[in-house]
Order: C-alpha cells, then structure tokens, then sequence
C-alpha cells in the first residue's frame, strides 16, 4: 500500500512524488526550456488560484475533482469599443411588434404600416372662399336656394346657365358651377348678382377657388411611410382619410431596477447618502426613445434581492442603475451569471459611461447603467438610444457639428462630453464629473470624440439628447 496523497486517499502501487524545483534561466523557465506561457489573460484579482490543502499532486480522479474550482460567478469582459457596441445593441433588439391605437392615443407612436387612403382627398368638390358659386359669364340670377352651408354633396343644388348661389368655404359647390365669387368682388341688387371690379373678371374667367375633388390625393395613394412617427398634422392627415384607429410598434415595457443602500427617495440626503435622481429622470427618457417603465423596483446591495428583481414578469427590459462595477458592493453581474445570463456588451470602451452593459435573459435584455448620474444617463443614451431605436422605430440617428475648442481624446476610449450648440459650432460645458448633472443639464448635445481627439474647427459626431426632441 502506497503513502497517502495530499487528498488523504493511498494509491495502490505508487507514492506521491517529491515535485524537483528547476532552476531558472534568465528569462524565468527552467535553464534549456522556453519560459512557461501564463494561464490565462485575466486580471490577476480574477484569476481562481490554487486552492492550497486541497488536491492531490499523484492525478487521481479525487484529486483532480478537489482542485476544479467553481467557475467565477461575475461576468467579466473586456470593454466593447464605441461603434461595435451600439451594433450590437441595434442587432439585439427583437423583431418590432404591431398594435392598434385610437387616433387621441396616437401622438408620437410610430407606425407600422403604411397609410393608405382609400378615398380621394377631398372627396368632394368644395369652396375656397366665401362667396357666390356661379355658372357662365354673368350676371347672374340667385337661386331659390339663397346659401350653400355645407351638409354633403346631397344638399347642394343644381346651377343652371346664369345662376349663382350664396356659398361659403368649404361647402360643397353645385353640380354646374364653373367659378367661385369672392363676397368682396361682387355686389347684389334686385336679385341680380354682378361682378365687381378686375378681382371679379379674374375670379368668373380663371374658374378660380373651386378645390376640386382628390387635388390632394387619389384613392390608393400612400400618404405615409411605415415608421413614420405620428405629430399632429399627420393624425389629423390620418382622420381625414376615415381612419379610426392606426397600427403602430409596440412600445417597450421596462422594469427599472434602483440599486444601493446609500440611496434615499425624499428629502436632503444625510452624510454617506445620495437622492435618487433616477427615478424621476429615466422613465421619462425612456418615453422619449419608445419605452415605457410599468414597474419599479427599489433593491438594497444584495445580490439575491438583485436576482429577483431581474426576473419579475410582465417585461421586456430590465434596466438597472448602479452595481455594475466589480466591487465587493456590485452585485449585477453576479445575479446575470447566477440567472445564466449572456452579456452581448460586457462594458463599453467610453469615459464616462464604461461600465454600462447589456446582456440577454431567455425572456428579457438587460441593460445596465452605472450607479453615477451623468455616467447612467450618458450610457443610457449610448447603448439604450440604438437599442431601443431598433425595437420601437424611434429616430437615434447622430449627426455631425464643428468642435469649437480642440477636443483631447483618451488612449482606447471614446470620450462622450456634453455641449452647447451655436449653430453648427459646438463648445463643450463645465461640470462634467460622472457624478455631475449641471452640465448635462445645460448641453445640447453629446460630442463623440475618438480616443485620437479632434482639432478645433474640425467635423465631429453628436448625439441628440432624447429630452431636446
């Protein structure tokens, strides 16, 4: 019987074998061979070291079973650069679905599909103005019938040749009528109606302010593209085709998941306490990017509460604030990879804003901002814009102005820094800590300036700030 391993077991036949130190080279191997290729990339405070006492050196199964560690709980990446992040989060979002909304309802939604009208526009013969519709060159006879009010076609009557009728904008002109008479080009006396003036003659010779029946639209003809966002002309343009109701995209339900015991909801926050801005603030910009928040959720640093809160029902985002770092207080990602989670956007490569993520539940994304404000509202519209613009068809597009100061940049992060706009000039604000809202509260846009910096003068990328419209 052979001497007991380091796991207690003895081995038939053989004994555990006194482990000969090499002595190293100049370059750390041993002397005659390469130096040994480390382990693996991560960071050493991430690295499962050897559990020491536990294990057996000879190879046996026990052996080999006590030292596999449990693999690591918190999902750790490298940061995703600035344009590969937001595809990635434009690629995520899922296929865009439908419903039908009233008109009153409408304002904002985003349509589906095309809108067709299916009569023509007008779909009557009308006045342009107040005044008389007349038949021939005049002058004419009143009709028996003194007003044309409105009412529908049906209750205009018939002109014969040298007949007028009182009518007024809008209303259906006679069948026969050739010309509106504006009421202040022409005079009546006896029952005779005559033209006054050159207005009059232009009016009677150029057959003027009669809007013929579909001069804005045929039948068929498609007045708005699917995705499309409805204003008020375009609801109005909608009810006047006969619509009732409009299919338009769904919008996002989001479940706001508020992190931290530092946090307090009212009141002046005491020493070590924050208030919470965020609750106020989110939900309202997820309106403006097409999501709605049905549920709050208020949770301490804990990862089991954590946990739970990610998984409520009825969603279909989580978006947390704070918790997302890699501190013993950071509990998010440890609840995502105890949920079996995958992180599609680990973090991105921005200052500030890098620790936002965004991950895939089987039923839900996550997308995770960090715990300071200007860094969650700043991440939230970096990785939460494109994201949500893909789902609900909201516009998130960027474009470009002119820096007005030289704008320095950072070794292998992209800088988001909020400015003002004088024109196309853009001058970055004060107060930008990741802690600060006084700047973002007084910028116009975000800049995006690559890790190389950009020149005064020169073209830069912006971002539209959602609450700015």
């Amino acid at each position: 019987m052979g001497r007991p391993g380091a796991c207690g077991t003895r081995h038939r036949g053989r004994t555990a074998r006194p482990r000969r130190r090499a002595r190293r080279g100049r370059r750390g191997g041993a002397r005659g061979r390469p130096a040994r290729r480390p382990r693996h990339d991560l960071p050493r405070g991430l690295r499962r070291g050897r559990r020491r006492g536990v294990g057996c050196r000879s190879g046996c199964r026990r052996g080999r079973r006590a030292r596999t560690a449990a693999p690591a709980r918190r999902l750790v990446s490298a940061p995703v650069a600035w344009a590969e992040a937001r595809a990635l989060a434009r690629s995520a979002a899922p296929p865009p679905r439908a419903e039908r909304v009233p008109l009153a309802s409408a304002l904002g939604r985003v349509l589906a599909d095309p809108l067709v009208t299916a009569i023509p526009l007008p779909h009557f013969a009308s006045a342009a103005m107040d005044g008389w519709a007349v038949r021939g060159a005049g002058p004419w006879r009143l009709g028996e019938d003194a007003a044309v009010e409105g009412g529908g076609p049906g209750h205009a009557p018939v002109l014969a040749a040298g007949e007028a009728v009182e009518i007024v904008t809008g209303a259906p002109v006679p069948d026969g009528a050739e010309a509106v008479l504006r009421a202040e080009a022409g005079s009546v006396a006896d029952g005779v109606l005559q033209s006054v003036g050159e207005t009059g003659r232009h009016d009677v010779e150029g057959r003027r302010h009669i809007r013929p029946a579909g001069a804005e639209a045929a039948p068929g003809d498609r007045l708005l593209e699917a995705g499309a966002v409805l204003t008020p002309p375009r609801i109005a343009l909608a009810a006047a085709t006969g619509a009732d109701a409009l299919a338009v995209r769904r919008r996002v339900r989001v479940a706001l998941v508020l992190t931290g015991d530092e946090v307090v909801e009212a009141g002046v926050p005491g020493p070590g306490q924050v208030r919470d801005s965020f609750r106020v603030a989110i939900p309202a910009v997820l309106r403006a990017l097409g999501g709605d928040v049905v549920a709050v959720h208020r949770v301490g640093d804990d990862e089991d509460a954590t946990r739970v809160a990610l998984s409520a029902g009825g969603i279909d985002l989580v978006l947390t604030t704070g918790g997302t770092g890699r501190s013993s207080a950071d509990h998010v990602r440890a609840a995502l990879a105890a949920a079996g989670a995958a992180l599609l956007v680990p973090g991105m490569a921005i200052r500030p804003g890098g620790p936002t993520l965004l991950a895939r539940m089987p039923d839900r994304l996550v997308l995770g901002l960090p715990g300071n404000p200007l860094a969650a509202l700043l991440g939230l519209v970096a990785l939460g814009a494109p994201l949500l613009s893909a789902w609900t068809g909201v516009d998130a597009s960027t474009r470009t102005v002119v820096a007005a100061n030289t704008l320095p940049g950072r070794a292998r992060s992209t800088g988001l820094v909020p400015a003002t706009l004088a024109g196309a000039e853009a001058t970055p604000v004060a107060h930008l800590g990741s802690g600060m809202l006084r700047g973002l509260a007084a910028a116009d846009v975000v800049l995006v300036v690559p890790p190389a910096g950009v020149a005064a003068g020169e073209p830069v990328e912006a971002l539209a700030l959602p609450w700015t419209g």
